[in-house]
């Protein structure tokens, strides 16, 4: 009750999940983001496509049984997107089983008319993506056609994909071919589909930036999540190799070989910015 009145009480919606208190909404969400319109000299070669890889799971089971509203956050999407828009790529939207992209609707800038813009562009794409084992069927040997693989964060990152072998498959057609892995916040728990049926982690001694453990197990004293995680992803990469650069939930991205990653939602213009600085620069 107490909680309640303080505005730290994470709200219960309809289908019996928890969203994010006011007060967690307050100071983790911005109703207008940083994102610089840049105008970059836009790409002209064949590489033009990414492929962008969603979740379309929204409940998030917490250690205490609650459920988290979650998905991908539309920051940490589109923000990047807008930037490599700019610079003359477009994109592929795909969920592992082709159902519509769920994201966490509660973290939407709603007065950032540009990445309103984007999200409308690519509505239609988000209701019906394309299927993961199509994308693989059809277009792994078209490699000459794509830049790079992105994969969103949010918590919704952390949901199914980690487990789902055909992430796996396309995160190693990427890492083998030389395509960019771009990726942030929790989206890097897509990288541990890598390891599935005892496979060796592909991003072992790499550099990445990627959501603290310390910050999740903060939030639910705010009311962001309902409960504690189920599992901690930065621990997770650490053990396989992973060695992890930031330490806070800021504006850290990273940059090792192909590998382009970020540490939060606060990187999503900076991750744009550096992604497209270095494609243009190895693909032109």
């Amino acid at each position: 009750m107490l909680k309640r009145i303080l505005g730290l009480a994470p709200k219960q919606e309809a289908d019996g999940s928890y969203s994010p208190s006011k007060v967690a909404l307050m100071l983790g969400t911005v109703s207008k983001t940083d994102f610089e319109n840049i105008s970059y000299q836009k790409y002209q070669g064949k590489k033009s496509k990414i492929l962008v890889i969603f979740t379309e799971q929204k409940n998030m089971k917490m250690q205490n049984g609650k459920l988290f509203s979650t998905g991908n956050h539309p920051v940490e999407a589109l923000v990047p997107m807008l930037h490599l828009k700019n610079a003359g790529f477009d994109f592929e939207i795909a969920t592992p089983t082709g159902k519509p992209v769920v994201f966490e609707m509660w973290a939407f800038p709603k007065k950032d008319e540009q990445v309103k813009a984007i999200y409308k562009e690519y509505q239609s794409n988000f209701e019906q993506p394309k299927k993961l084992q199509n994308f693989i069927a059809t277009s792994l040997n078209d490699m000459d056609s794509y830049a790079a693989v992105f994969v969103p964060g949010g918590h919704g990152a952390m949901i199914g994909i980690p487990e789902d072998k055909n992430v796996g498959k396309i995160l190693k057609w990427a890492h083998e071919n030389d395509l960019f892995t771009i990726s942030l916040c929790h989206g890097p728990g897509s990288f541990l589909t890598t390891t599935l049926n005892n496979q060796k982690f592909i991003y072992k001694g790499y550099k990445m930036a990627v959501f603290p453990d310390s910050i999740d197990k903060m939030t639910p004293k705010i009311g962001y999540l309902p409960g504690q995680m189920p599992w901690a992803l930065s621990e997770k990469l650490k053990s396989l190799g992973a060695n992890i650069v930031n330490t806070k939930s800021d504006k850290t991205v990273c940059l090792d070989r192909r590998l382009i990653t970020g540490a939060s939602p606060l990187a999503s213009n900076e991750l744009g910015k550096l992604a497209v600085n270095t494609l243009l620069k190895e693909l032109n």
